[in-house]
């Protein structure tokens, strides 16, 4: 007798699996049965111009695909609107070249936008690039005071980096060196 409800659940689910996705239409009227997840949800957000902590969260994943120049798009209008966690990504990209030239300048500014905002990663990163004076003046003293206050914030790395008496290679051994050499 069981065995008859289960079968039912089993065809029910069946079907329901079987189902086709509703179409989304697009007209003068909207947009019926639009998109609500992947990236084109994300796409359509850009386009409207929807920036919340939900469409920002999303599009951080998107600095790990191969559409680097919507990635950079995203990031970028999520950290002007004020996530610092994208300006800390904003950084990355400009530091390594991703959807865009490579550009030291604007890398260590988002690191000081997100350092003034508050955020303990872009406090280490900013007091990383002032120590190294890579995209902005060198300045060893305010390095350690940004690193410090990173590191009273509970980042481990930015404790590594104190307990190792700020010698840089503890945290970015030379893998990069090339980039942070004098120009001169």
């Amino acid at each position: 007798m069981k065995s008859i409800p289960l079968a039912a659940l089993v065809i029910c689910l069946a079907a329901v699996s079987a189902a086709e996705a509703p179409q989304t239409v697009e007209d003068d009227h909207g947009v019926l049965n639009p998109q609500d997840t992947g990236l084109e949800m994300l796409k359509r957000k850009i386009a409207m111009g929807v920036i919340d902590s939900v469409t920002c969260s999303l599009g951080i994943n998107m600095t790990k695909t191969s559409d680097l120049v919507l990635s950079r798009k995203l990031t970028r209008a999520c950290a002007e609107a004020g996530y610092t966690k994208a300006m800390t990504w904003m950084s990355q990209m400009e530091n390594n070249g991703l959807g865009g030239e490579y550009n030291p300048d604007a890398s260590a500014e988002w690191d000081r936008r997100a350092a003034e905002a508050g955020d303990p990663v872009g406090k280490f990163n900013h007091g990383l690039n002032l120590m190294r004076g890579h995209g902005i003046g060198m300045d060893q003293d305010l390095g350690r005071k940004f690193v410090d206050e990173a590191a009273e914030q509970g980042l481990d790395i930015a404790k590594r980096l104190q307990s190792a008496d700020y010698d840089l290679n503890e945290v970015t051994p030379d893998a990069d060196n090339w980039k942070y050499a004098p120009l001169f």
